[in-house]
């Protein structure tokens, strides 16, 4: 049982670390790269990306996160590993807000992106791009900032694991 707990954390510790690691490259070099191009380039490129990272690897990271911190959880309420649970209790609770930032921003700003269509065809690109990218982008920051303190989490619940053995 010890070797599941400390498996399930190392795990919880990876994928939060992907999914963190995935926000914070989109909050220091696509958008801000992305901000000097023109309407249309970020449109297509947002909305290529959007389709693109709908895949196998981005669903391991972002629901495994969720999965294996919670697992972690679950494993160690047991007398000896209590000390463990404030620090996982706080990095799962940090997930699970960033992934509401992305569910009720994010996504639907993906959404709207797609809904307007191919970009040679948007009569009025600047419109789009100016609903899109700002709260986008100030969404992205919140849960890049989420996902990482739920890393810094998970790694103190680690080093109390290692303490109460």
């Amino acid at each position: 049982m010890e070797t599941i707990r400390l498996a399930s954390l190392i795990v919880a510790i990876v994928t939060m670390g992907m999914v963190s690691g995935l926000f914070y490259s989109f909050a220091v070099a696509v958008m801000p790269g992305l901000k000097s191009t023109d309407d249309r380039t970020v449109i297509e490129v947002m909305q290529r990306i959007n389709v693109a990272i709908l895949n196998g690897w981005f669903v391991l990271g972002y629901l495994g996160a969720f999965l294996f911190t919670t697992l972690a959880l679950a494993l160690h309420i047991t007398p000896g590993s209590r000390d463990v649970l404030p620090p996982l209790i706080a990095a799962l609770v940090c997930y699970v807000v960033s992934m509401g930032v992305t569910n009720k921003v994010n996504i639907p700003l993906n959404n709207a992106l797609e809904k307007a269509g191919p970009v040679a065809r948007i009569s009025d690109p600047a419109a789009v791009r100016r609903a899109f990218e700002g709260p986008w982008v100030r969404a992205n920051i919140w849960r890049t900032l989420l996902c990482t303190a739920s890393v810094g989490f998970l790694a103190w619940a680690l080093c109390l694991h290692g303490q109460t053995r």
